[in-house]
């Protein structure tokens, strides 16, 4: 009797142990995935990241069969959505959409990041890739860039112009600026463009280089003027904004992207999954409506191409901060 009992116990621990096993196993791609995802943004909401990426995770949600949630997490110019992602379980369920500031810029910048973008992080695609703008009140005095700059020599009443945060596109255009035409305007970081935007229609400063999702709906809507975009060509649905480059500033270009990343060592079935989903994504007819309504232009890549990407951006843009020398 006791034998049979203990030989029943040894079969109960040993199919334990087995279904202890199985759920240890890391999950296949074919299986991949089987619960809801996370898509971690670095800005707050109303920005153009969080624009981009609830744009995108309609159409990835449903070519994956599970809901991609889009989570804010807002803060030194993405920094910390991106030391998240570099933390998270390499299993593909936290994914990052990250930017031009976080990937190559915020690296050099003093402090650096707790993050190294060409180690912490597997490339899964680009996403998408627009320019920015300058813009002021519909208000303001500042009719021109002329005026715009004129207005920030004075330096018995400084200018602010504000970004979507330190080291985002639109600080390091600003910037670029200033170094082009010996201006002494002061900078403003915000944790997103939806907050500086709201500065900025409140008179709390006087202009921002805004992602042009973000300003061209203000600028249609009457709100606010555009004075120049930062692109090598005028934006498309801002055809009367001339380019820095036609007022004076030759060769002057900053432009924006948003690409998407996953922890290191998320295996490379996953990564191509994902690759595979989120560029049908982009190539979706009603994604593509909605990112071209919103000023943005979509750029999905494989993963190498993105790594190569990412590669060139981090030192072109290191380069930049140390001549910069903030």
């Amino acid at each position: 009797m006791f034998s049979l009992i203990s030989k029943n116990f040894g079969v109960v621990l040993m199919s334990w142990a087995c279904a202890a096993g199985a759920l240890a196993q890391p999950e296949t791609a074919e299986r991949y995935p089987t619960k809801p995802i996370r898509l971690i943004v670095g800005f707050a909401p109303g920005g153009g990241t969080d624009s981009a990426a609830r744009t995108i995770s309609v159409k990835l949600s449903a070519l994956l069969g599970q809901t991609v949630v889009v989570e804010n997490r807002a803060g030194a110019g993405g920094n910390i959505a991106c030391e998240a992602v570099a933390k998270a379980a390499s299993d593909g369920y936290t994914l990052g959409l990250a930017n031009v500031g976080s990937m190559a810029v915020n690296p050099h910048m003093p402090g650096g990041t707790s993050y190294q973008p060409l180690k912490d992080f597997e490339m899964i695609s680009g996403g998408v890739t627009f320019g920015n703008v300058l813009v002021v009140r519909a208000d303001s005095p500042i009719h021109t860039l002329a005026d715009f700059i004129a207005t920030a020599k004075n330096k018995d009443k400084p200018l602010f112009y504000g970004s979507a945060g330190l080291g985002s596109a639109g600080h390091l255009a600003g910037e670029l600026l200033q170094m082009r035409a010996g201006t002494t305007a002061e900078h403003i970081n915000y944790k997103g463009g939806g907050p500086v935007m709201t500065d900025l229609l409140a008179g709390n400063i006087q202009a921002v280089f805004a992602s042009a999702p973000t300003a061209v709906p203000q600028i249609k809507g009457g709100k606010l003027r555009g004075l120049a975009v930062t692109g090598a060509k005028r934006e498309p649905s801002l055809p009367e904004v001339p380019t820095m480059a036609e007022q004076g500033f030759e060769k002057y270009q900053a432009t924006n992207w948003y690409g998407f990343i996953a922890p290191a060592r998320t295996p490379v079935g996953i990564i191509a999954k994902l690759n595979e989903a989120i560029v049908a994504s982009l190539q979706d007819a009603a994604t593509l409506e909605r990112l071209t309504g919103s000023a943005m232009t979509a750029d999905p890549t494989t993963p190498a191409q993105m790594r190569e990407f990412v590669t060139q951006e981090y030192e072109t843009w290191g380069k930049v901060v140390r001549t910069l020398k903030f």
